[in-house]
């Protein structure tokens, strides 16, 4: 058990933009995001609008066409059957700049040390300092705060109110998403009455499927049974993430989010599907270049070499029986040049592919160390090297200020590239113009 007496009591806003991504497209179009049908179709280029996924939908699309993400457009009911459904690409361009709008409204509520922004349509902000001076009740602040959002940017938004974030994000998650205010307040006395009633475990965030699956092959099967289970059978199973679940189950959270943790660079990457099963040594090695290049550019930015690299590839799971795909890594000298980064990992790909189909690649760097000095070969001329090395961070500067596809190697216009194609993409998706 827990003594609130000695927990943190401080006051947390966690604000959700509704259905943002379906609701930025609603505004883009003048209409209601609350009595619109629409959803937001991802699709890959060169693929078709059947294969593609559902990245967002309205709550009106969701109540009527029981539309849900990461649903395939190929199960949308017939066209004849959903005639007032509106569909439409994304513009990941136009959700960061509401984001950042938004952000700008909750800056006039707290200090920035104060904001921790959870994802692109979550926030958390913590009120404890501030709340008093917007109103007599942390429920009328929370509602200036939608007010807000709503009069200036369009947007409905919904809010959890806790006296710490973990209340927070369960108060929102939980029951402001089901009030017609949007609005919850969750106290540590109402533990009980709210936690302890959670029936379904999944339901709590921090809880995913395997997690619920374990818990139940312990005998808990809610949040109330967790919550008066022997804790040192929870750590026996889980380790410190029993600890963790214990003490969620009693609302127990002491983060302090001005206290912000700051990780280090354990390793940068990137990872790519391809659209296509790739054969074709000369088209894979295109596309190992081109991700190697994007990844060395992220560690020029921050100013880093790397002394170890790694190549992941996924074998077609049609094609390929024997092996699903290749796991190499190697130590090498620190650097982040473009040339000598490519060449080791086209080395790696010819020492372990034996010809299957490939549909998935992914390079990493890691053992990373500050680039405040050079190692010179000494084979090949000081000068050179120091060329090859402005000449990177001069791409680097170009394509920061005009696009990535402003500046492009001649064999990002063979076959099977895909750089310039990715070029305009954002998180993956169409970026779009704002105001397109």
């Amino acid at each position: 058990m827990y003594d609130y007496r000695y927990e943190p009591h401080r006051l947390i806003f966690m604000i959700d933009n509704k259905s943002f991504y379906a609701s930025c497209e609603c505004l883009r179009l003048g209409l209601n995001p609350m009595t619109t049908a629409l959803a937001v179709l991802s699709r890959q280029p060169d693929s078709d609008e059947k294969s593609s996924l559902i990245m967002a939908a309205s709550p009106l699309a969701k109540k009527k066409y029981g539309l849900t993400n990461v649903m395939r457009a190929r199960d949308l009911p017939p066209k004849s059957q959903r005639k007032d459904l509106i569909l439409v690409e994304p513009h990941m361009n136009l959700y960061i700049q509401k984001s950042m709008e938004v952000l700008n409204i909750f800056r006039k509520y707290a200090a920035e040390e104060d904001i921790h922004i959870y994802s692109i349509d979550e926030s958390m902000i913590d009120m404890t300092r501030s709340w008093h001076l917007f109103g007599t009740d942390p429920y009328l602040v929370g509602r200036g705060i939608q007010k807000e959002i709503r009069e200036k940017l369009g947007l409905y938004t919904t809010c959890g109110i806790g006296e710490n974030p973990l209340l927070a994000k369960l108060a929102m998650d939980i029951e402001a998403k089901k009030r017609w205010s949007m609005i919850a307040f969750w106290h540590y006395i109402d533990v009980p009455d709210t936690i302890w009633q959670i029936k379904n475990l999944e339901d709590v965030w921090g809880i995913n499927k395997s997690t619920a699956i374990r818990l139940k092959k312990l005998g808990i099967n809610d949040m109330n049974e967790l919550a008066h289970c022997n804790p040192e059978k929870l750590k026996s199973e889980f380790g410190i993430i029993g600890e963790q679940l214990f003490a969620m189950s009693w609302g127990v959270d002491r983060s302090i989010i001005s206290q912000k943790y700051h990780p280090e660079h354990k390793s940068v990457g990137n990872s790519q599907v391809l659209m296509r099963d790739y054969l074709e040594q000369r088209e894979i090695e295109i596309v190992i270049r081109e991700i190697a290049e994007q990844v060395a550019a992220r560690i020029r930015k921050r100013k880093l070499l790397t002394s170890h690299i790694s190549l992941h590839m996924g074998f077609s799971k049609f094609k390929n029986k024997k092996r699903t795909g290749i796991n190499a890594s190697k130590k090498i000298i620190a650097t982040n040049d473009n040339l000598v980064l490519t060449a080791e990992l086209r080395g790696l790909f010819r020492k372990f592919w034996k010809g299957e189909a490939v549909r998935t690649i992914s390079i990493a760097y890691s053992d990373l160390l500050p680039d405040t000095e050079q190692q010179l070969d000494l084979f090949v001329d000081s000068t050179t090297q120091m060329k090859h090395k402005n000449c990177d961070y001069i791409i680097d500067s170009l394509r920061e200020k005009y696009g990535l596809a402003s500046l492009v190697k001649a064999s990002s216009l063979l076959p099977g590239a895909t750089s310039i194609k990715r070029a305009n993409l954002v998180g993956g998706h169409n970026g779009g113009s704002s105001y397109e």
